[in-house]
Order: structure tokens, then C-alpha cells, then sequence
């Protein structure tokens, strides 16, 4: 077995919760009406096929196949809180998760850097709960990538919320799949299109709204993460932003030097967005892998980040790849190098990778001019 030198984070993973999680873990008088998952079943279900989304000791082994030193670990049927009817019944659920990934998180926390998911709708509760699972060692809150239509982050409602979260030094994650309400279905049966421009959508909206409001004026120091959005579209959305807040509603600075100062980005692969990252350092970049979503490019991710990053310094790549999350998430400390499995492991992985197709199905790796430009089809 060797030590891997260059250390790689993923700023963006998954777990898969397992599906009962919430018919066996809310008080009882609650689960008549835990949310409940009939299709989705452990080693079947394309997010639940590999036993690393729930287990962390098979979850350390996937890591050190795929060289990663470390993940920040997002919901994935725990965004489903958000969704149930009554306050009560949200919290009693966001508990839940809570509890499970501290439970995970305590079994590599210099590997594991857990969120937990906030109850917005209460922020004395949600300050309460930010507290709770900073004490016992996440390491953010995730919260809403689309408030609720009656509470956008203009709303003083979140003026408590925001000045805790920079007291307690919590940066705040927002992912494409975070919604406070179910979202409306696409006009004109094309459905795949909110994959195309509507997480982008959630995305500008949410930060021109906290930016706007000069919610990062009044909290310099409060860091805000988005996920699985790309960061090509960025230096053209924030030219717009300076131009139309310059000429209609000037803010005390430009918005770039908020969004420069306490935004940061996570892609998973983005040729145009890699390409312009020379120019454009302001996208705060964070190299993820989504794993075990169907994007996830696990295991191959060395593949697609040597095809996205090779024009950039060793210095520059090794901030997009590492110091970046690690700065935001781990007061600049970088996890432990990797240290790769054993053959027979390997082989094992190779193996299974080779039976799943379906793992991944959704990844760039397998999508056809991305897998060229990536330089991965010959590997695969």
C-alpha cells in the first residue's frame, strides 16, 4: 500500500440515508407519518447501490480507492424534511438525520466533514440546532437553495440566524436538491430542463437575495457554499450583478468583492468553467466527485480532474482541489494523505464497476463529448 502526495476533497458528497432511518428513529407517536421510501432499497436503488452511502467503514474504503482524502457530506432523502406537513413533524425529522450523521461523521471525523440540516421556519430552533451539531462536530449547516416563496433571504426572519452563523464561525451549504417546497413541475413536458438552467435559477436568485439585501455586509465573515451548480456561468452573472447594482442600487461594494470574499463553489466537472478559472479566480472553485449520486464520477475521478485542471498551476489546482474546503470547513487543516487499499481490494472495486453499469449512469464520464474532452475514453 503507498501514500497518495496530492490530497483531493471532495466538497460535495452524498449520503443514502437508509430508507427506514425515520420509521425507526422518530418518537413514536410521530411515525405513522415518518416519510417512507418504497423505492428505494439498499444495494438496488442507482444512490443506494454502494453500502459506502451508509456504512462509514465501507465509505472510508471507497475514499481511499478513489484518492479522497476527505468529503463534506450532504443530505439525500434528508432534504425530504423540509417537505413534511407541520413544523413539529420537520424538526422531529431533521433530528433525526442530525443524530445519524453525527453517528457517522464520529467514525473518521478528519475524513468526514458532515452538515446538518437546519429547521429555517423556527430560527430560534435552527440557532439551537446549529449549536448542537457544532458541539458535537459538523462541520455546517445546510439550508434551503430555494427558500419558501412566503420567506426569501431578504426576510428579517434570517437576521438571527445569519449573525449566529457567523458568531459560530458555520458556513452555510446550499445544494441543487435543498428546496423548502416541492418544485413545480416544467411547463411543455420537457422536465430535464431545470437540470440545464433552473438549479442555476435557485442558485442566482438565493445569492443576489443575500448579497442584495447586504446580509454579507453586515456579516463579513459568514461564508456561503452552493454545490453541484458548475461555476462556468459565474463571471458572466456577476459582471451582470455589478453593472445592474451599480446603476440601479448601489451597494456599499460591488457585489463581486462580497461574492469573491465569502462564496465559495463546488463542480463536479466543468470544462468552461475550468477553462476560464485562470481568468476568473472569483468562482472560489472546490472540486467535488457527488458520490454515490448518479453524477458521481467515483471511481474515476483522478480521470476527470486531470482532463478539467491541467491548464492550471500546481498552486492554483492544489486550492481548487483541497485548500479551499479545507479552509472553509477545517480552519485550514488538510485531512490526512490517502493511503491506497490493498490489491485484493482494488480488484474488488474494479470488479463491481464492471457489473453496475448503471452506477453513475448520469456521470460525465459516461456522457459522450464530455468523456472525450475529460480524455477518459480510452480509460474506460
Amino acid at each position: 500500500m503507498s501514500e497518495q502526495t496530492e490530497i483531493v476533497i471532495s466538497a460535495d458528497s452524498h449520503m443514502a440515508e437508509p430508507p427506514d432511518l425515520w420509521e425507526k428513529n422518530l418518537p413514536v407517536q410521530m411515525r405513522d407519518r415518518a416519510p417512507k421510501f418504497p423505492n428505494v432499497r439498499l444495494y438496488e436503488s442507482h444512490q443506494h447501490l454502494r453500502a459506502g452511502g451508509w456504512d462509514p467503514h465501507e465509505r472510508l474504503i471507497d475514499m481511499a480507492y478513489d484518492g479522497i482524502a476527505a468529503e463534506v457530506l450532504y443530505p439525500t432523502l434528508g432534504y425530504n424534511a423540509w417537505l413534511m406537513q407541520g413544523e413539529d413533524l420537520q424538526e422531529a425529522c431533521i433530528k433525526v438525520y442530525n443524530d445519524w450523521m453525527i453517528d457517522f461523521c464520529n467514525v473518521a471525523q478528519d475524513r468526514f466533514w458532515g452538515l446538518g440540516i437546519m429547521p429555517l421556519l423556527n430560527i430560534d430552533h435552527a440557532i439551537a440546532e446549529m449549536g448542537r451539531i457544532k458541539d458535537a462536530g459538523l462541520r455546517g449547516a445546510a439550508i434551503y437553495i430555494a427558500p419558501p416563496a412566503k420567506l426569501p433571504y431578504t426576510d428579517p426572519h434570517y437576521e438571527r440566524f445569519w449573525a449566529a452563523a457567523q458568531e459560530m464561525d458555520m458556513p452555510l451549504s446550499m445544494h441543487i436538491n435543498a428546496r423548502a417546497e416541492v418544485r413545480p413541475p416544467n411547463t411543455g413536458g420537457l422536465a430535464w430542463l431545470h437540470s440545464v438552467n433552473g438549479h442555476k435559477f435557485d442558485t442566482q436568485s438565493s445569492l443576489a437575495q443575500i448579497i442584495g439585501s447586504l446580509v454579507l455586509e453586515r456579516y463579513p465573515k459568514l461564508q456561503i457554499q452552493v454545490s453541484e451548480v458548475g461555476i462556468g456561468w459565474i463571471p458572466f452573472w456577476i459582471q451582470e450583478f455589478d453593472y445592474y447594482a451599480a446603476m440601479r442600487a448601489p451597494l456599499p461594494q460591488d457585489p463581486s468583492v462580497y461574492f469573491k470574499r465569502q462564496v465559495t463553489n463546488a463542480f463536479i466537472s466543468d470544462g468552461v468553467g475550468c477553462n476560464l478559472l485562470n481568468d476568473y479566480e472569483i468562482c472560489n472553485a472546490m472540486w467535488s466527485n457527488d458520490y454515490p449520486h448518479p453524477a458521481s464520477i467515483w471511481p474515476d475521478s483522478k480521470h476527470i480532474i486531470d482532463g478539467d485542471l491541467r491548464e492550471l498551476p500546481a498552486d492554483y489546482r492544489a486550492q481548487v482541489l483541497s485548500g479551499t474546503a479545507a479552509r472553509i470547513y477545517n480552519h485550514g487543516v488538510l485531512p490526512p494523505p490517502v493511503v491506497a487499499p490493498s490489491q485484493e481490494i482494488c480488484d474488488s472495486i474494479r470488479s463491481w464497476t464492471e457489473t453496475h453499469e448503471g452506477f453513475g449512469q448520469d456521470s460525465r464520464l459516461n456522457n459522450g463529448p464530455e468523456a472525450q474532452r475529460a480524455g477518459v475514453a480510452a480509460h474506460a
